[in-house]
């Protein structure tokens, strides 16, 4: 088996178990498994490692999924929390921690691996404080939830 400690090798089967069937999982779905894993492939690199782009045409087993998660893990282009901090304070006029909640929803929609409106307005759901009467929001908090970090809300 691929170079995984124990304790992320269960993570693995856990997220098979939920996304998967007995066949392993869809490499369609080969990107949302590694992000369920706290992994931030990007597309490119989610195709490379053999994700598709249509439903039904390849299955990824246990076995083949782990040195995938083992590859991905060691990339060097995935952002991280301070990576995505940095770039949000470009759009931070007032410097105090918010930018306009329309920037956001414009460097979603149409910068580097753009999002689509429904995948944008799910995120923003899930992760995004309410904007204030400005149409200002924290940037921070929401970058703390959609990077999975609680110490920093």
């Amino acid at each position: 088996m691929a170079d995984v400690p124990k304790r992320e090798q269960e993570n693995i089967e856990f997220v098979f178990e939920v996304m998967g069937g007995p066949d392993g999982i869809d490499a369609y779905d080969l990107g949302d498994a590694l992000r369920a894993l706290n992994l931030n492939p990007t597309l490119a690199l989610i195709e490379k490692m053999g994700g598709t782009k249509q439903r039904k045409l390849k299955m990824i087993k246990f076995d083949e999924f782990l040195p995938i998660y083992s590859q991905v893990k060691k990339e060097k282009e995935q952002g991280c929390y301070e990576d995505f901090i940095e770039c949000l304070k470009l759009y931070d006029k007032q410097e105090n921690g918010t930018m306009l909640l329309a920037e956001l929803q414009h460097a979603l929609l149409s910068l580097g691996e753009n999002l689509e409106d429904e995948q944008v307005e799910t995120l923003f759901a899930d992760c995004l404080d309410p904007e204030d009467d400005e149409g200002m929001i924290p940037y921070s908090p929401f970058l703390a939830r959609m990077c999975d970090r609680p110490d920093m809300l």
